[in-house]
């Protein structure tokens, strides 16, 4: 299957991701660049209580798409996605949480490791 887009910024992201898996051998890229391939009516859209649901305080997750503000967070969480609304972000910081974009969480977190892909 061939992969196109007309954002650049996701195919950056899809190709950072790659590059990534390959150099560390972290199979936790790959997945998340396959669901970023998904089509646009296919893509991950996920609740803030999805994440206080299966995340605990210090966890570490990623979101192949955006997350929304339904819900709280009642703990600290690294949480990196390709967008978040800004009442998202707004609930994950008043919990002490961190926010990344993928590229940014790829850099912090270079192995993979312990990582929840949450979508």
């Amino acid at each position: 299957m061939k992969f196109e887009t007309t954002n650049p910024e996701l195919f950056h992201t899809i190709r950072s991701l790659k590059k990534k898996a390959n150099e560390t051998g972290a199979a936790v890229w790959d997945d998340v660049a396959d669901f970023l391939k998904k089509p646009k009516h296919r893509k991950v859209a996920v609740n803030i209580s999805r994440i206080n649901r299966y995340t605990k305080s210090g966890d570490k997750a990623i979101v192949p798409g955006k997350i929304l503000s339904a819900g709280f967070l009642d703990h600290s969480v690294h949480v990196a996605a390709f967008s978040f609304t800004q009442k998202a972000r707004d609930k994950i910081l008043k919990a002490k949480g961190q926010c990344y974009t993928i590229n940014e969480f790829i850099d912090k977190f270079p192995k993979g490791k312990e990582i929840k892909i949450i979508g």
